[in-house]
């Protein structure tokens, strides 16, 4: 008899959705909390956190690409909506307002700013709206939640270049203050390193672009 063995993204849907666990949800203070161990995240450590869909590929790719040149640590949450404490089933139904998010740390020193966001209109696809692929919902929306003035300068003119240069003109993402963030459940943390077959969003890949030209 054989097997019947759901699809990849059908199995994305069911697999979290059916756990009765709800671990690691709490909320960043900005102070080493809301999942994020103080002791592992050196003074002088920036934030970045971004929207670009399905949390698990975008979080993957920036360790891949980021782990041994600065990134101290990528979480996945949630952040942009109205729900306090919001679980991912909450957040899956569309109607908390939040965005899949990934919450990056990362050393000044060794990686800028315009560097992660150069990357982060590489690896997904900026121009659908509450879309990416299959993933269909505003939870998936593209978006640069920006944490100070000059982190909004830098958001605004990569995203103006990229959207010139490399998506002719058609770019729909978000550009707003960071608000509040929420850790998602711990089953959802470096999913992909624990879950090496699964679910990947097929718009998640680093595309080949020309150098951006920035103030252009």
């Amino acid at each position: 008899m054989s097997t019947f063995t759901l699809p990849a993204f059908a199995a994305r849907l069911i697999r979290p959705l059916t756990s009765s666990a709800r671990l690691g949800i709490s909320a960043d203070t900005g102070t080493g909390t809301g999942g994020n161990p103080a002791a592992s995240i050196p003074e002088g450590a920036q934030k970045a956190t971004l929207a670009a869909g399905c949390f698990w590929g975008v979080e993957h790719m920036y360790r891949k690409h980021f782990g041994s040149k600065g990134l101290y640590d990528a979480r996945v949450g949630f952040t942009g909506g109205d729900l306090t404490s919001p679980s991912y089933r909450a957040v899956c139904s569309g109607q908390t307002g939040h965005a899949e998010s990934v919450l990056l740390f990362f050393d000044p020193t060794r990686i800028t700013y315009r560097q992660l966001l150069e990357f982060f209109y590489r690896l997904h696809d900026p121009t659908t709206a509450n879309q990416q692929g299959p993933d269909m919902g505003p939870q998936y929306r593209s978006a640069i939640y920006y944490h100070d003035e000059e982190q909004e300068r830098i958001a605004r003119e990569v995203t103006a270049a990229a959207d010139k240069q490399w998506y002719g003109g058609k770019v729909v993402t978000e550009i707003i203050p960071a608000g509040r963030w929420w850790d998602a459940e711990d089953y959802h943390q470096q999913y992909l390193h624990h879950n090496p077959n699964g679910y990947e969003c097929p718009t998640h890949f680093l595309r080949t672009f020309p150098p951006l030209q920035l103030g252009e």
